[in-house]
């Protein structure tokens, strides 16, 4: 049945999504971006930014709840050992508020966080990581994670597809109008009714632009981790900062599990160079070298 649950998230958050867009068209009368005197660039720039921004946005205000549906994540109660430790350290942050705190079961020990608001936020860490890692350990792996709530990375990271969605729908529009309209001068078509043509010119440079794009992303979410390293290392110790990847890199070395949420904390060990662009993750080795540099960097706990 999890394929099924899958399925009908899927068609949920696309049909509110598209009724969204609609809805904010329709508010802010904005006009066909292709018409018989050729592209208006200001209604596609705006139909652009709303089909961007839109489906990012929802995506970010459900994540909390689609994360503890589709992973399956318990709460824990504020009673458990476990959610001591993250509103403990959520104090040393100077976070708002503690955020959920849940298990979800995988083979790989791992964690993540989620939620649209500093104070609408969930950490949730996997039950093998909780049995292979030692207390100090998983301390730090949840530092790391209240780290990304703090820096506010969700919200970053939300707004950035968004920008990067919109600019691609808006210039392989243009690039696609402009291909077509060079493909028909000397015919009768007019510059309006491209036909399927245009629209698989359209998905052709959309693909091309995404992918460039995803470099942008991926390029500021290895940024990020390397900062949310540093912030685990200060609100939880640099030594257990280290401690925690090292001992990541060693498991790591055997399990290859596909992860599953954009901000879980483990990364593999080696990448090709394609692979390393493409990735949210720096190598873990990369990442506790640059711990280990650090030398100026104000820790919160002494190790």
């Amino acid at each position: 049945m999890t394929w099924m649950k899958r399925i009908l998230l899927f068609v949920a958050l696309n049909l509110l999504v598209i009724t969204t867009v609609g809805l904010i068209l329709h508010f802010f009368n904005v006009q066909p971006y292709i018409s018989a005197y050729g592209l208006n660039h200001k209604s596609l720039l705006i139909f652009c930014f709303v089909w961007g921004m839109v489906g990012s946005t929802i995506s970010l205000l459900l994540s909390r709840k689609m994360a503890k549906w589709m992973l399956r994540v318990q709460l824990v109660s504020n009673q458990d050992q476990l959610y001591q430790t993250v509103a403990r350290l959520s104090k040393v942050a100077g976070l708002p508020a503690t955020p959920q705190v849940g298990i979800f079961h995988s083979k790989s020990p791992n964690a993540f966080a989620t939620g649209p608001t500093k104070r609408r936020s969930l950490v949730a860490v996997s039950d093998a990581l909780l049995d292979k890692m030692p207390p100090d350990q998983v301390e730090a792996v949840i530092a790391h994670e209240l780290a990304h709530i703090k820096n506010g990375d969700m919200v970053t990271m939300t707004l950035l597809q968004g920008v990067v969605n919109a600019f691609v729908m808006f210039f392989a529009r243009i690039a696609a109008f402009a291909l077509n309209s060079a493909l028909s001068r000397g015919n009768s078509r007019r510059s309006n009714n491209f036909g399927w043509t245009y629209y698989l010119t359209v998905m052709f440079f959309e693909v091309l632009f995404m992918a460039l794009g995803s470099l942008i992303i991926c390029g500021y979410s290895r940024f990020r981790e390397y900062r949310a390293d540093a912030g685990g290392a200060q609100f939880a110790g640099k030594g257990k900062m280290i401690a925690a990847l090292q001992n990541l890199e060693r498991m790591h070395i055997e399990e290859k599990e596909q992860k599953l949420a954009a901000f879980m904390i483990a990364s593999p060990k080696k990448h090709s160079l394609l692979r390393r662009l493409y990735s949210t993750h720096p190598p873990l080795e990369k990442r506790i070298a640059r711990l280990q540099e650090l030398r100026s960097y104000e820790f919160a706990t002494n190790n």
